[in-house]
């Protein structure tokens, strides 16, 4: 697999095998072990950060199972929905971070919204991590430690932030009570 600048066609592919994934009920982390490649590189792709060989690609999609030829026929619709109820959102996290995504597909779209809880003792993990865009936030309950390249500050409710991706970045709950966040991304991250 090679890692060449991310375009457009690599987005188009990415959000098309997230979708093909999503509606054949697989997790990127089960679909990377039945394949037996790393779960970083399923997400590098998806997200358009990783281009695959047509052979890594073959295998990836073996695991769906769905052929190379059905795959780039597949054209996935954007999503036309206005208006969502708060049971209608996606659970994209896992433990004891959750991220509600509004809309389940982001194909197609510039912009990703979610609405974010950490329980007590949520992280998003010592290393951390950047990726390409902008993200900001405003924390609506207890209290989060945002850390963002070498800065890191504690925000409380109405406190906001608003950073370039690309900076590495980091999540942290602290205090007494789980803490809540709405928060945007451009261009779609997850």
């Amino acid at each position: 697999m090679n890692t060449p600048n991310t375009s457009q066609d690599d987005l188009g592919l990415g959000h098309r095998l997230r979708v093909v994934r999503d509606r054949a009920g697989l997790s990127q982390r089960s679909l990377a072990k039945k394949v037996g490649v790393p779960n970083s590189t399923i997400s590098l792709i998806e997200s358009g950060k990783m281009n695959p060989s047509v052979g890594a690609l073959h295998k990836i999609l073996a695991g769906i199972p769905v052929s190379l030829s059905e795959f780039f026929a597949f054209e996935p619709e954007s999503e036309r929905q206005i208006f969502y109820a708060a049971e209608e959102l996606t659970e994209i996290g896992k433990g004891k971070v959750s991220l509600k995504q509004v809309g389940q597909s982001l194909f197609g779209r510039a912009l990703m919204m979610l609405r974010e809880r950490y329980e007590i003792g949520a992280d998003t993990g010592r290393v951390m991590y950047g990726h390409e865009g902008e993200e900001s936030g405003i924390v609506i309950s207890g209290r989060v430690e945002v850390t963002v390249g070498e800065e890191r500050k504690i925000l409380g409710p109405g406190d906001a932030y608003y950073f370039e991706s690309r900076t590495p970045h980091r999540f942290r709950q602290v205090g007494p009570e789980p803490c809540e966040v709405i928060s945007a991304s451009t261009p779609p991250s997850f």
